[in-house]
């Protein structure tokens, strides 16, 4: 029977109890992300991992209730629990979904993510275009002197680039396209293989697309705006994503 337990929950009787469960939970999650434990296998016996991981069993029911909500296992009467495809997990789950990238070293998850993202935030941009205002143009343009005057400052430049898609996000009224467009990019931003390594010129270059996504929406052209946006998530991606993890290629020196 392998053991899923790192050595830091060793001492997990030490940490506070509202703690422990998350910290079991982390684990767990962890230990299926990696592939330490497979699609198809069965996880060890609640009596069993109690006794890895030094908590009471009832932590470790709960943990196995919170990987039965997010898709990662099934729990069997008198079958054990089984750990089941990715394609059944939650894969915008707060947990999930960086552990997932975390672990994908060809970096195919932020490109999925970066393929998601760009469709979605490219149909709000068409609905914003569709439906353009002064007010809307006015705020994207205000953005856009925001970004303009912070080209020297990386941090601000960043921060003001961000503010830029979320008010693309929160103008466009499509709530649902916000919701999931705002988890998938606030857990890209969280992971350093997402920034990678910027391109000469990458604020400029920034600058430019930005000003295209406006342009359109002030137009009022939806084809152009939806376009616009979509080309500038995925050639900002591509510019930045690490040389030596191509999908599809072996790492290259």
């Amino acid at each position: 029977m392998s053991d899923l337990t790192p050595t830091g929950m060793r001492d997990a009787g030490r940490l506070p109890f509202d703690r422990i469960g998350v910290a079991v939970l982390n684990e767990l999650v962890e230990a299926i992300v990696s592939g330490r434990v497979q699609p198809g296998e069965t996880l060890p016996p609640e009596a069993v991992l109690s006794q890895q991981f030094g908590v009471s069993r009832t932590v470790i029911r709960e943990s196995m209730k919170r990987l039965q909500e997010k898709g990662m296992v099934t729990v069997a009467q008198g079958r054990g629990t089984h750990v089941n495809a990715m394609s059944a997990w939650n894969l915008l789950d707060p947990l999930v979904l960086p552990a997932l990238i975390g672990h994908d070293d060809a970096l195919g998850i932020l490109d999925d993510l970066s393929v998601v993202r760009g469709a979605l935030e490219a149909a709000m941009a068409g609905a914003l275009a569709a439906r353009r205002t002064d007010e809307v143009v006015e705020t994207l343009r205000a953005s856009l002197t925001t970004m303009q005057e912070n080209m020297a400052d990386s941090a601000a430049f960043r921060q003001a680039d961000v503010r830029f898609h979320i008010a693309v996000m929160e103008l466009s009224g499509n709530l649902l396209a916000e919701n999931i467009a705002r988890v998938l990019f606030d857990r890209a931003l969280e992971s350093t293989r997402y920034h990678g390594v910027d391109p000469e010129h990458a604020f400029e270059m920034t600058m430019q697309e930005h000003e295209r996504i406006v342009e359109a929406i002030d137009a009022g052209d939806a084809d152009a705006a939806r376009r616009a946006m979509d080309e500038h998530i995925l050639g900002s991606w591509e510019r930045r994503r690490l040389p030596t993890l191509r999908r599809g290629k072996e790492p290259q020196d």
